[in-house]
C-alpha cells in the first residue's frame, strides 16, 4: 500500500486551516508523521507544489519515494479552501493507498481489516444540522444562486432533518481507487466549477466550508452509491479505524491502535507541542535543527 501526503503551500503561508502553536511545530509534525509511516509503508509519495517541494524536500530533507508538484495547478485557487490540495491528491490515486494528514502519527501499521477495505477513513461523526459551517449554509447559498447540489448530497440530507454524518479523513484511502477518484473529482468540481462561483461568493465571510466539502461530501457519496441501483459502485463498503464516535475520542482506543491524530485545538496545546518537540529533538536531532533553521527563514519560501 502506498502512503501519500499532500501539502499545498498557499494555505500554509496564508495561515488558513487549523492553527499550530508555531510554524516550527507544524514542520516537526511533518518529520514525525513521515518517518513513522515510512517504517510501515516504504512506498511513499508527496503531492505538493513547487514552493512546497522547496520547503519540505529541499530545505527540510524529508525523503519520499516520489514527489509530484501537481498542486501547482491550484495557483489561482482560494487558499481558504485548504482541502483542495487533499482532494487533488485523492483524485490522482490509481492503486491502493492511504493518505495521511501531517498531524497523524502511525506508531504501528494500520490493521489489516482496514487497509484491505475498498474505502476507509478514521471515524464517522454525527453533528447537529445547524452546526456552524455545516451543509445548511452551502445549501442556502446554492439555492439563492438557483443552482442544484449533487444528487448524493440531496439524498443523504433527506435522511435526517436534525443531524448529518461526516467522516473524519485524517486517514483516507482503500483498494477501490476508482471510487475515491470519482468522489474527489466531484468534490473538486463542486468547489472550483466557474458555474458555481455565484453560490460560493454568497457564503458568509468567515464560514469554514472545508470539512463539509471534503468530509460530509465523501460520506454522502459513499452512502448514496452503496445503495443506488444503477451505480457502478453499488455495494461499496466503508470501514473505519474507530467504529464509533465514542472510541474515536477515547485515548485508550488510540493507544490500542498505535495511532495519534492531533485534532483541532491539540495543535496549539502547549503541553502537547512540548512533547512533540521533545520527541523529535531526541529521536532526530538533525531534523529538529533543520526545522529551527528553516522556520527562522520562512520568508525565503513564498
Amino acid at each position: 500500500m502506498r502512503a501519500v501526503w499532500s501539502f499545498w503551500s498557499k494555505p500554509f503561508h496564508a495561515g488558513t486551516g487549523w492553527p499550530w502553536c508555531s510554524p516550527v511545530h507544524h514542520l516537526l509534525a511533518w518529520g514525525l508523521s513521515v518517518r513513522l509511516a515510512r517504517s510501515h509503508y516504504p512506498d511513499t509519495v508527496l503531492i505538493t507544489d513547487t514552493p512546497g517541494r522547496a520547503l519540505l524536500v529541499d530545505a527540510l530533507g524529508l525523503r519520499f519515494g516520489e514527489v509530484s508538484t501537481a498542486l501547482d495547478q491550484l495557483d489561482d485557487a482560494d487558499p481558504g479552501l485548504w482541502m483542495l490540495g487533499k482532494l487533488l491528491a485523492y483524485s490522482m490515486q490509481e492503486e491502493s493507498f492511504v493518505h495521511l494528514d501531517a498531524d497523524v502519527f502511525l506508531w504501528r501499521p494500520l490493521p489489516d481489516y482496514l487497509v484491505t477495505a475498498p474505502v476507509f477513513a478514521q471515524h464517522l461523526d454525527e453533528f447537529p444540522v445547524d452546526k456552524w459551517g455545516g451543509p445548511l449554509v452551502i445549501e442556502d447559498a446554492f439555492l439563492r444562486a438557483g443552482l442544484a447540489l449533487p444528487v448524493e448530497w440531496r439524498w443523504i440530507r433527506s435522511q435526517s432533518m436534525r443531524t448529518f454524518p461526516e467522516a473524519n479523513l485524517g486517514i483516507f484511502g482503500g483498494t477501490d481507487s476508482c471510487f475515491t477518484r470519482y468522489y474527489a473529482r466531484s468534490a473538486l468540481d463542486l468547489a472550483l466549477n466557474p458555474g458555481h462561483a455565484a453560490a460560493w461568493a454568497s457564503v458568509p465571510h468567515g464560514v469554514d466550508v472545508n470539512p463539509t466539502v471534503e468530509q460530509f461530501l465523501f460520506t454522502a457519496y459513499a452512502a448514496y452509491h452503496r445503495f443506488a441501483p444503477h451505480s457502478p459502485h453499488r455495494g461499496l463498503s466503508v470501514r473505519y479505524l474507530f467504529p464509533t464516535q465514542v472510541e474515536a475520542y477515547n485515548p485508550q482506543y488510540a493507544r490500542r491502535h498505535g495511532y495519534t491524530h492531533l485534532l483541532g485545538d491539540a495543535k496549539h496545546h502547549p503541553g502537547t507541542m512540548a512533547r512533540l518537540a521533545a520527541r523529535v529533538r531526541s529521536e532526530d536531532p538533525d531534523f529538529y535543527a533543520r526545522c529551527q533553521a528553516v522556520t527562522a527563514s520562512l520568508a525565503r519560501f513564498p
